[in-house]
């Protein structure tokens, strides 16, 4: 089956050279796509090391608490995405290279001692060739959605083959372990989310306009903006900051609140344009400043919630700084997270303005439970 796999995965690359030639000049892929589908400046690991591989940005910062504890020029890690390459790049001393299309991979990967996946990377290649090369191959913070469950079930027999050549997986819940050992997981713990290891870092600190309630519209997704300014009544003290999830749609975002500032009669700028916070209106035009915003943040409207289809996002992050939490509905790819804070709110869009109106009498959010990592890393690399 690896043989015909292989000749399909072939098939489709040489089928998709014309639009990854497109994708190349556009900056989302400008380094990424020459690096993984044409090797561009991306050379082997050195052997011998321990391997994580993560898709994008927030994977790679929740790795982080697992790669402090190891000697920095023993790991390696590999990515996806641009920003994922960045926030990887942080750690001094480590290997980190874009992951290769699958048909690079039985020529491009050395032997590691362990191979340490993210979540749903299941790409078929990977995790054969590492067994082939005699690696050590473990799936960390799996979980399978309400969601996406249906669709797991349906190609059930693709994923038995993947699990085939998985040594250990560490399930977020109860539950993810029983839909995991039902698609072929042999060796399943559960482990919880490992996001609950992380420490939230301000890399700048903003200081409050005084006599301002900041309100932080965090991690949006296309049509939550208009949906939420739809449902709320700003106050005068209050002070809006708007973060939206991918930096390709800051422009659109920019339109918007300016529209929306001109109509309400209030100030407006762009965070990338100012030294200081004073205006009503903001849009968080840079990236990696999410926690910083948080620090000052007096309630957090949490995105990727009030629209279905997305699952919303990590509730652990404005919890960690003791914000009020209003997150939609939608949160079926972040339950456990949700479970570890008190005093989150979730609530249906219709019912955002009650919510809002009255957030003053709701508690500020904490992080309920903390555990220990070394144990978790122990099991991981066998010690």
């Amino acid at each position: 089956m690896s043989f015909f796999y292989y000749i399909l995965a072939a098939l489709l690359y040489f089928a998709a050279l014309p639009y990854l030639l497109y994708l190349r000049f556009k900056p989302k892929y400008q380094h990424s796509i020459p690096a993984r589908f044409f090797l561009n400046n991306n050379p082997r690991f050195a052997e011998g090391g321990i391997w994580f591989h993560a898709c994008s940005f927030g994977e790679v910062r929740s790795l982080s608490p697992f790669i402090d504890k190891i000697e920095p020029l023993d790991v390696r890690i590999s990515v996806i995405t641009q920003t994922g390459f960045k926030e990887a790049c942080k750690h001094s001393k480590v290997q980190v290279r874009y992951l290769p299309f699958e048909i690079f991979l039985p020529f491009w990967m050395v032997h590691q001692k362990v191979l340490i996946v993210m979540e749903a990377e299941l790409w078929p290649l990977l995790f054969i060739v590492a067994k082939a090369k005699g690696m050590k191959t473990v799936l960390l913070n799996a979980r399978i959605s309400d969601n996406s469950n249906v669709s797991y079930q349906r190609f059930a027999w693709f994923y038995r083959w993947i699990f085939s050549h998985i040594d250990l997986v560490f399930a977020q819940s109860d539950q993810d372990e029983q839909r995991l050992k039902l698609l072929g997981a042999k060796e399943v713990r559960v482990s919880g989310n490992i996001k609950v290891f992380s420490h939230y870092e301000v890399t700048h600190t903003y200081v409050k306009a005084q006599g301002k309630r900041v309100i932080v519209m965090a991690s949006t997704h296309e049509g939550e903006e208009d949906l939420l300014l739809a449902h709320l009544t700003l106050c005068p003290e209050d002070q809006l900051i708007v973060v939206p999830r991918h930096p390709e749609r800051f422009s659109k975002v920019d339109k918007l609140l300016t529209e929306y500032a001109l109509t309400a009669g209030k100030s407006y700028a762009r965070l990338s344009e100012q030294t200081t916070i004073d205006s009503d209106i903001i849009l968080c035009d840079k990236m990696g400043e999410l926690n910083n915003l948080y620090a000052i943040a007096d309630v957090v409207l949490l995105g990727g919630s009030f629209i279905d289809g997305i699952g919303g996002h990590n509730p652990l992050e404005p919890a960690y700084f003791k914000t009020k939490i209003i997150s939609g509905a939608f949160i079926f790819n972040q339950k456990v997270l949700f479970e570890l804070v008190e005093n989150a709110i979730t609530c249906q869009v219709e019912e955002l303005k009650n919510v809002f109106d009255r957030i003053e009498e709701y508690p500020h959010s904490t992080i309920s439970h903390r555990s220990d990592i070394e144990p978790l890393l122990e099991q991981i690399l066998g010690k």
